[in-house]
């Protein structure tokens, strides 16, 4: 018969971390830390509290990987942080009368044993900050429980843990990082059997019989392929703290980003510093003349460029000094190329050109219609060879992100431009663009300097810099007076 690969492990974790059971008297210490014992807070307790989007943890692995351990060691190393456990294994679906009378010929270990949507539904609550009903399941009746579910609270970090999380697409797009743990075949088989027979009284025979049917199958066919969508591998022994250690700081890296970013890995923020800060305060205020204007966003937009430029493909190089020594160093992209949207991205040329001696620049004029129609491109002179080159895309204010989306479509689409080689200069950027941005071109990187508030009722970006050409380039009707 095969049984649910995580049988074993629901019944030793009862409930998920960070969990209240339903429909019974007892509960049970969770994985939010902030006291030994939890009590969920009412949902008006927590107004105020989660400022962002929680971080999202896949994590995956063959059956008896370590797993489990890789998440009670993550919980640990961030003990002062909200955190809760989601396992697939809590979404085997119900079986129909039919499997139920042949179980020991249906296999738990493929994706169609799970309830996907449910579990989505579920996800999705909790990156709202709800309080969501993680299901039961009757591993004798091969059913959920009506009268049973487990609450699972909001939280900053919620680790997805499970053999198909990162097999299935629709858990896999939602994880901010995604682990595999990867562990020997013999060993995993070894925890396997002394699991299967200690905990479940099973004989070997049983569980090599099952192991060869339907577990060892369906990680070739599943588990294994979807070890190439991992961000980190974590070769799994008794312990491996070195990697923990690597993960959570990178969780605590997030945690302390502004939002957007631990949604999306391509967007990148320029460090900031008391000399950017001081230029930004120089160009957003309204009083500030054109002269000074120029000057200071000229150095902003320089600044911008030389970061834009550290995230390029780059190859080691050796040369030689005129001391005759030899120094080991690094070589960019040759195939480089600037496109600017006109007329606004145009102020970013000379930047691009005292960065990168000649360097090819292209233009695309996009019409930007009123609001709520697509935007279409009506003039564009490129490189006849862009198809090969490295991108970065110019635009001073990402606002709505209509322009920069038509200009992508038209790059990537009919040009060949690969998403991988465009990186998008923007000084200033909206939720609102990057959003539409990073959700339609997932490889494109987006390069910026702040990240503004949003959009106000009149398309404003807020709290702004104005129109940005006008002021650049002197046409604001306060100067042509």
């Amino acid at each position: 018969m095969s049984w649910p690969e995580g049988g074993a492990k629901f019944k030793k974790m009862a409930m998920p971390l960070g969990g209240v059971e339903n429909g019974t008297t007892g509960s049970r210490p969770g994985a939010i830390r902030a006291n030994n014992a939890f009590s969920p807070p009412d949902r008006g307790q927590l107004e105020g509290v989660f400022h962002s989007d929680p971080f999202l943890i896949g994590v995956a692995g063959g059956t008896a990987s370590g797993k489990t351990t890789v998440c009670e060691r993550i919980i640990q190393s961030l003990a002062d942080q909200r955190v809760v456990v989601l396992s697939l294994d809590s979404f085997y679906r119900d079986l129909s009368q039919d499997e139920i009378e042949h179980v020991k010929e249906f296999d738990f270990d493929q994706p169609g044993a799970f309830d996907v949507k449910c579990m989505i539904d579920c996800l999705d609550g909790l990156k709202r900050h709800e309080y969501v009903e993680i299901p039961f399941y009757d591993f004798i009746k091969n059913k959920r429980r009506k009268d049973k579910t487990y609450r699972m609270s909001p939280a900053d970090v919620v680790i997805v843990e499970g053999i198909l999380v990162l097999h299935i697409k629709e858990i896999r797009d939602r994880c901010n990082m995604k682990i595999f743990v990867d562990t020997d075949d013999d060993v995993r088989l070894a925890r396997r059997i002394k699991r299967d027979t200690v905990e479940r009284g099973r004989d070997v025979e049983g569980v090599l019989a099952q192991y060869t049917r339907f577990v060892k199958p369906a990680f070739e066919k599943y588990v294994l392929p979807s070890k190439q969508s991992a961000d980190v591998i974590i070769p799994w022994r008794e312990d491996n703290r070195v990697a923990v250690d690597l993960i959570t700081e990178h969780i605590r890296t997030k945690l302390s980003q502004h939002d957007l970013r631990r949604i999306y890995g391509q967007l990148f923020v320029m460090p900031s510093s008391l000399q950017a800060r001081g230029m930004h305060t120089i160009i957003r205020c309204r009083d500030t003349d054109r002269q000074d204007f120029t000057f200071y966003a000229d150095r902003l937009i320089r600044m911008l460029v030389e970061t834009a430029l550290g995230h390029l493909p780059f190859n080691e190089t050796t040369v030689t000094t005129p001391t005759g020594k030899t120094y080991s160093g690094v070589s960019f992209a040759r195939k480089l190329c600037g496109v600017s949207l006109i007329r606004s991205g145009e102020a970013m040329e000379n930047a691009l050109r005292a960065c990168c001696m000649g360097i090819k620049i292209g233009k695309i004029l996009v019409n930007r219609k009123a609001a709520g129609t697509p935007a279409d491109v009506v003039y564009e002179k490129l490189p006849k060879d862009i198809a090969e080159r490295h991108v970065l895309l110019m635009d001073p204010i990402l606002a709505s992100g209509h322009s920069m989306k038509c200009a992508l479509d038209g790059l990537i689409q009919k040009h060949n431009v690969l998403e991988s080689k465009i990186i998008v200069l923007t000084l200033i950027a909206t939720p609102e663009g990057i959003h539409r941005v990073c959700g339609s071109f997932p490889y494109v990187k987006i390069v910026t300097t702040e990240i503004d508030e949003g959009m106000n009722d009149e398309s404003e970006v807020v709290p702004g810099i104005g129109d940005f050409g006008d002021r650049y380039f002197g046409t604001d009707t306060a100067d042509l007076k």
